[in-house]
This record gives C-alpha cells, structure tokens and sequence, in this order.
C-alpha cells in the first residue's frame, strides 16, 4: 500500500488482494461438490465454448491461452448475444457472469440451451443461477462478497480449470493453479511494500494514456487485463495490443506525431516464459521506434511456473499498478457509473457489471 490514504469505498484493494485464496476456494469448491458428475457423457463433448462479457468474459480468455493449446478440445470465446450456430448437445457450454445478470451472456447462454449446449453456470446468483435450475445445470458459485467482477477473476477463473481437470479435458490444472497461488502471494509481499515496484511504475505513467504490448497469447490477455484495469480503476483511457499481431499495423501508427504522442503516452512491455522466441527482437526494435514517440517505455516481466502463474502474476501486477492510479488521482476504484448508467439506459435497472 502506498503512503497516501486512497478512496476506496468497496475495498478493491482487499479484494484484488485476495487473488491466491479465490484460487484455493475455487478448486475447492468443484472438489468439494463433485460437480463434474452432473455433466451427462463427458466423452461424446467435443467443443467448449465460453460465453461472458467485461471482466467475466477474460475468463474465457485466459481459458484459451492457458488450457487450450494442451487440450484436444477446441476452446472457443464469445462475447455477444448469439453463440455459434455449432452448439449441441456435444458442446460444453461455460456461461460466465459475475453479477449473473449480464445481458449478452444471459441472451446468448438461453440460446446455447435450447440448442441442446451441456450448461454450467459461472455466477454470483441473479438470473442466470435460476436459468440453470431450470436448466439443470451446475453452478460453479462465486462469493458474492467480492465487491466487482474485475476483482473476482481469480474466483471465476480457477473452479473452470478445475472442473475441465475433473472432466479429464486438462489434467493437472489444480497443480498449476497451486503454483500460481504461491507466486501470487510473493508477489502480493513485494507489491505490499511502501516502495513497490506497482507505486513506482503507477507514479511514472501518472498524467500519461498508457498503451499496453503483450507477445503471445499470454501477453496479449494480460496486456488486454492490464488495459481493462486502467478504465475501470484509475477511470482513464488505456489501450492495448498483441505482438506481433500490432507490427503489422499498430506500430506504422507511432512516429508521425511524436509532438502530439510523445508528452502524452507512456509504453508498458509485458514479458513472459513463454513468448514466440522471435519477439525479442522485436521488442528491441520497438524500444528504438518508440523512444521519441511516447513519454518513456516500461518492462515488466513475469514470475511463477508455468503459465498459468506467469499470466496471473502479470495480471496482479497490473491491477496494483491501476489501483495506485486511481489512488494518486484520488479516483474511487470502485464504482463504475459510465458502465452503470448505459445498463441502466439499456435495461431500466442498474447492474454491478460483468
């Protein structure tokens, strides 16, 4: 925690905190339930799909990069109100809503079930917990004490790997789940420090839009994470991209406008284990192409075993450095009111978020 005293009226900083014991009470809870039981013939699946929005929606994410490439299943994401035309009774069907009541996913979940989709259900409670009674589905349960979706990843994310494990579509994922958990919490030592490295580097990019690169599929979903954090905490514009996707587009854009870009952008490089070998040098030619075009470029590098670990500490490191913004700017993390007013225009009712 820094010096300053931050506004935080929901406790974001306990709860993004709190990352290693959402994971251990997630694998708990599918191990404790024997929820892989209720899903009928898990060897005539073929597919798994993920549906969810917003901070709910990096679940499925985070799924596709970090399970999919060692499992035999295909893994797809979708963030809309329609799932693949594909869905049957032979596609796993994850809908993820923290708040349960996630309009896309609510609209694209119901479809996936009347197309015959083997349902689980992600969530606090709200509509989607009664759908799945109707259903018949299980419910994976997230602790409702958690103040927002962006603060309950880990909450979300963990009981998922933990049931494909128990399904048999992606052994192991308890034991790298715990050893995510432990460079979590180192992770949380360092960053508890009055002089941390999150602080150090929130200060520097402070009065700046940051513009986040990540290599790979790992590096890219932190990078997209890191990105998200900084609208919703720190209530300021961000942006995100991929290598090398961005050296065939995104990166033609810097240069052009250096007086424009340079006083008002600072870079930040997400490095990893598990990076493309080809990116190193490409990260050395974007460290030269955007020295004049941006206030300074930033590294941070990932620590753990394996990348499950890699990507959550990226992910932690990230949500510190978003929460000391906010704090530094005296912005309550918290509360989202742009996105709660749109739902509310949308819908007539005011919703907690994804």
């Amino acid at each position: 925690m820094s010096e300053h005293t931050p506004v935080d009226t929901l406790g974001m900083f306990a709860a993004t905190a709190s990352m290693p014991e959402q994971i251990a009470t997630g694998v708990e809870a599918v191990a404790d339930t024997g929820l892989a039981a209720r899903i009928a013939d898990p060897d005539a699946i073929t597919s798994v799909l993920v549906l969810g929005m917003g901070g709910s929606g990096l679940v499925g994410d985070f799924l596709a990069v970090t399970a999919g490439p060692f499992m035999s299943l295909p893994v797809v994401v979708v963030k809309n109100y329609v799932p693949p035309s594909y869905v049957d009774r032979r596609t796993l069907v994850l809908a993820v809503s923290f708040s349960g009541e996630t309009e896309e996913t609510l609209s694209a979940a119901g479809i996936a079930a009347e197309r015959g989709g083997q349902m689980v259900a992600v969530c606090t409670g709200g509509r989607l917990r009664e759908l799945a009674e109707v259903w018949g589905a299980p419910v994976l349960p997230v602790d409702p004490a958690i103040p927002m979706p962006r603060a309950g990843f880990a909450a979300m994310a963990s009981p998922v790997l933990a049931l494909l494990e128990d399904l048999g579509f992606f052994p192991g994922a308890s034991e790298w789940l715990a050893r995510a958990a432990e460079q979590l919490r180192l992770r949380r030592s360092q960053l508890s420090d009055a002089s941390n490295p999150a602080l150090r580097l929130a200060r520097e990019i402070d009065g700046t839009i940051p513009v986040v690169y990540g290599p790979g599929g790992i590096g890219e979903v932190a990078a997209r994470r890191w990105k998200a954090q900084f609208n919703e905490n720190a209530k300021t514009p961000a942006f995100s991209a991929g290598l090398p996707e961005m050296t065939h587009n995104e990166i033609a854009g810097w240069g052009t406008f250096d007086e424009l870009t340079a006083p008002s952008f600072s870079a930040v490089q997400l490095r990893h284990d598990f990076e493309p070998p080809q990116v190193a040098t490409t990260f050395d030619f974007l460290d030269d192409h955007l020295t004049d075009a941006v206030r300074e470029v930033y590294e941070v590098r990932a620590g753990g075993e394996g990348p499950i670990a890699q990507i959550m500490d990226l992910m932690l490191f990230g949500d510190y450095v978003s929460l000391h913004l906010a704090a530094l700017r005296g912005t309550d993390p918290g509360p989202i009111p742009a996105i709660a007013e749109l739902k509310a225009a949308l819908s007539g009712t005011e919703g907690v978020g994804a």
